[in-house]
């Protein structure tokens, strides 16, 4: 078999025994892709079976050259991923992957916006367009559910409990979790679907989805990455932001208001509240109003 055969039953794999992402499947693909177009363009003609360490070594140390730590970590964990299920599979009895270390990435903080800020990109919108109702109501969700760009456009509207004042949301492994909405993002989200979405034309297999785009289908994830980039140029915030800062900064809001660390992490669905930890380090100033406040020797 090639190697494409070997990478297809080890998509099927983490599909359906791993219950994996298709962006984690596809991430895990694109790098597979990229060490075989790397063998073919060296002339080295080696299988997932007969592939050993030195060739994986060159790989990595050709990969480090054109990628940061973090992605070059990233590629190694899908490469041990890929070889540990060809053991698993009986298909190899060794891991050319076993010997080969991982580079320290430390901790990344995540980025955060202020209220201000936040405030002032939904603000930017422009309601007099089709999309502009749309486009509040789903940043007005990031923000006040504290979502995954993911989890936001394949939220069903059988998914919105408002009487309860919940929204059931399938996040990482389609793991599912209920999460608290407030009056506020109520009332945007009735106002796209009562006032917007019901002139669209639906196409088939999307008459559940809530944000959909103008030909009446599911919007993708590269769409509101430009919503918001698009926003940001508008009010000339000099920050590199993505869906993903919204997140970042509903959680951190968050814990400055008092919330405890356990229903954050519940809230943004990390499997480990050492996930969550990460937030405390965000605002020492923050941080150090805590000790002015309730510390005895302040």
């Amino acid at each position: 078999m090639n190697w494409q055969t070997y990478i297809k039953s080890f998509q099927s794999y983490l599909k359906i025994e791993r219950s994996l992402s298709a962006n984690t499947i596809a991430n895990y693909s694109f790098d597979l892709l990229r060490l075989t177009n790397y063998l073919e363009a060296h002339g080295i003609s080696k299988n997932p079976i007969t592939i050993g360490e030195e060739e994986i070594q060159l790989f990595i140390y050709a990969v480090s050259k054109e990628v940061n730590p973090r992605s070059q970590a990233r590629i190694i964990s899908g490469l041990k991923s890929f070889f540990s299920y060809l053991i698993f599979e009986d298909y190899r009895t060794d891991n050319p992957m076993e010997l080969i270390e991982t580079p320290k990435i430390g901790r990344k903080l995540p980025d955060t916006l202020s209220v201000q800020d936040i405030d002032a990109l939904i603000a930017a919108i422009d309601l007099s367009k089709e999309e502009g109702e749309r486009n509040k109501a789903m940043l007005e969700t990031l923000y006040g559910c504290g979502l995954r760009v993911s989890e936001l456009i394949t939220l069903k509207i059988s998914d919105l409990f408002f009487d309860e004042g919940f929204i059931k949301i399938t996040g990482k492994g389609n793991k599912q979790r209920f999460v608290p909405i407030g009056t506020t993002t109520q009332k945007f989200i009735e106002l796209y679907k009562n006032h917007v979405r019901t002139h669209l034309r639906i196409q088939k297999g999307h008459e559940d989805t809530l944000f959909l785009n103008r030909r009446g289908k599911q919007l993708t994830r590269a769409m509101i990455f430009t919503i918001i980039k698009d926003l940001a140029v508008k009010i000339n915030l000099n920050k590199a932001i993505s869906p993903h800062t919204f997140r970042h900064s509903f959680a951190t809001h968050l814990l400055e208001n008092g919330a405890d660390l356990r229903s954050i992490q519940l809230m943004l669905g990390h499997e480990s509240i050492t996930t969550t930890e990460v937030y405390v380090h965000l605002d020492r100033k923050h941080l150090t109003q805590i000790v002015n406040q309730f510390h005895p020797r302040r």
